[in-house]
């Protein structure tokens, strides 16, 4: 008995001091494991002295053996490699988010290994979470050194099913489903990419914590393997500076409920400032809008959509393009929009305006302008038309957050690259669009979303992060086949701390279920996605703000039937306000009141292009 205590107390020991910082030397291959060591990240030399890496969860390989590595200097940093010292750590902590739910869990194992290319010696960063891994180089800084590309990619088992899109501008693209085994080589394809296995295990493969660098995009390869490059500036960039790889990312959920709710993508951002950890100017809320019903902004309209926003109950109103072209008797711009903000403020209502990028795409211009708007008394900014993510351009990212975080401007990035956790970073940055949404699927430019697009951005694109999708549409001119309650759902379903609605007001407060859009927040405190969830097929999800309870289902192409228990419920009874679809028209709503418990479930079968809309109060 007493030699075994003396085995697992020098097996407690030997794993303290690993997780300690002490250094140890390796000869070819390390090893993460994840907390709860369902999860491993090898990275290993190949026999021609190449770096690789595999990825394995619960002994099953995710990624198979894969290349990694930057180009630097016309050098593959990823050969004829030695691994030198290695220093262990971890992290454990939790902190305060806004969007999916209130409360980030950041737990992992880490390593960092000294490695040697030549004479050149680089850092190997290696974090495995129960959720995912996440790998990235960090080079020293060199006079001139030329980023040239890199070597990184993505190889995932045969018969693994790919969910993607394809536009690199803005990020705006129509998804693709498409399995490794039948997919085109050298497509170029937008991260993230979802990814299901044949096992039945879910991926996302993506980038975090773009900063300094470009933005990285992969093309396919044999067997569906992902190959990353730089689609900005393919023949890369000079730099003077320390090179900081953003992570290269893994995300490996038990299911489509944790792949929804993981943390992953801004843990591997760094906190905010203290200034900015509880900053009470940075508050999100909900927007009515002009441009999506009205294009024309005219200025003396404006108290009138001031009115409608307080009608609503909603935070903010955002002034679109045009405003700059204000002018009313000795009145320029700048002067309409401060008396029309002063107008919003007496009633309760905060101003955002548009901006084009290239009025503040340098420092002088951004002061200039951003102290205008102070003075005029504008909370948030929306930028539009960003270029395509070169170095130079990630960097411009930075650059306008941390000057608006200055004059407590809050942000919308609008025609922009993907989220990459840095609103973790800088929460004064609520959303951004990146996405394919409601500005799409408008009749005056003759567009149409298909149903599946709906049903499959929750699971890949607001994984990445938050996005403006600008939702929910009333006019009946406008819905084109889909349903008031489905358009209600996506300001369920679709996370935006900034959640601006997109049709006219008055079309939301003659609708008879305008009750519950006054009521659905643009943060949730938990979100739990509902069991008949699929890809491209439905999305189903319950989110609670205290203790009230909201269900969106969003139905893709085909008839579905769906069973919602209510045990997420707590103990006792609850009102449910609850919205289905007309089955004869679109533009219409059948509203009904129940009493329900956590024993209770709700079952129904949802039309094409459907949905399914319940606010649960306790009683």
């Amino acid at each position: 008995m007493k030699s075994i205590n003396r085995g697992m107390l020098l097996i407690s020991i030997f794993c303290f001091l690993n997780q300690c910082g002490i250094q140890k030397k390796v000869s070819d291959a390390i090893q993460v494991y994840s907390p709860d060591g369902k999860i491993c990240v090898e990275m290993f030399k190949g026999t021609d002295s190449k770096l690789l890496y595999k990825v394995t969860a619960s002994g099953m390989e995710i990624i198979t053996p894969s290349r990694f590595g930057i180009i630097s200097d016309s050098i593959d940093l990823g050969s004829n490699i030695t691994f030198g010292s290695v220093e262990s750590g971890m992290i454990d902590e939790t902190y305060s988010v806004f969007g999916i739910h209130n409360k980030a869990i950041n737990r992992c194992n880490t390593k960092t290994v000294e490695v040697r290319t030549g004479g050149e010696k680089w850092f190997l960063d290696i974090r495995a979470y129960n959720d995912g891994v996440a790998v990235r180089s960090r080079l020293s800084a060199k006079p001139d050194r030329h980023i040239t590309g890199e070597v990184t990619e993505w190889k995932l088992p045969s018969n693994t099913l790919y969910w993607y899109q394809t536009d690199l501008v803005s990020y705006e693209g129509t998804f693709q489903k498409v399995l490794t085994d039948t997919l085109a080589s050298d497509q170029i394809i937008g991260l993230p990419v979802t990814a299901l296995l044949s096992s039945g295990k879910y991926a996302l493969l993506t980038e975090a914590n773009l900063v300094d660098y470009s933005d990285l995009a992969v093309k396919s390869g044999e067997g569906g393997t992902l190959k990353g490059f730089f689609h900005a500036e393919e023949k890369g960039w000079f730099t003077n500076d320390e090179v900081t790889q953003p992570w290269r990312v893994i995300l490996i959920p038990d299911d489509l409920n944790a792949l929804v709710n993981s943390d992953l993508i801004r843990n591997l951002c760094p906190p905010p400032s203290s200034e900015l950890v509880n900053a009470d100017w940075i508050k999100p809320g909900r927007a009515a809008w002009n441009w999506w019903s009205t294009p024309a902004l005219v200025y003396n309209q404006q108290h009138q959509w001031i009115d409608w926003t307080k009608q609503l109950g909603f935070e903010f109103y955002l002034i679109d393009a045009g405003w700059t072209r204000w002018q009313e008797g000795n009145m320029n711009a700048w002067d309409c929009l401060t008396e029309v903000v002063s107008y919003a403020k007496s009633v309760g209502v905060d101003i955002w305006i548009w901006l084009h990028s290239r009025e503040v795409s340098n420092e002088a211009d951004r002061t200039r302008i951003f102290e205008n708007a102070v003075k005029a008394g504008v909370s948030g900014l929306k930028i539009d038309f960003v270029p395509k993510c070169t170095r130079d351009w990630s960097n411009w990212y930075e650059a306008t957050l941390r000057d608006a975080a200055k004059n407590r401007l809050i942000i919308d990035f609008h025609g922009p690259v993907k989220p990459t956790g840095r609103e973790r970073t800088w929460p004064n940055e609520l959303t951004r669009e990146a996405i394919r949404g409601h500005e799409y699927h408008i009749k005056r430019y003759n567009r149409i979303l298909e149903p599946d697009h709906d049903c499959t951005v929750p699971f890949n694109r607001f994984v990445q992060g938050f996005a403006d999708y600008t939702p929910t549409v009333f006019n009946p001119s406008e819905l084109l086949g889909y349903t008031w309650t489905r358009e209600i759902a996506q300001a369920i379903v679709f996370t935006s701390p900034f959640l601006c609605y997109a049709d006219h007001p008055e079309n939301y407060l003659k609708n008879p279920a305008v009750d519950i859009i006054k009521s659905i927040p643009s943060t949730w405190d938990e979100t739990i996605v509902l069991q008949d969830s699929e890809i491209g097929k439905c999305a189903a999800f319950a989110r609670r703000s205290a203790n009230t309870w909201f269900i969106g289902v969003i139905n893709g192409g085909e008839n579905k039937n769906i069973n919602i228990p209510l045990r997420f419920l707590q103990a006792g009874s609850y009102k449910m306000d609850a919205c289905e679809d007309d089955p004869d028209r679109d533009d219409d709503i059948n509203k009904y009141v129940s009493t329900v418990s956590q024993s209770d479930s709700i079952k129904l079968t949802i039309r094409p292009k459907g949905g399914f809309v319940a606010k649960l109060t306790r009683l």
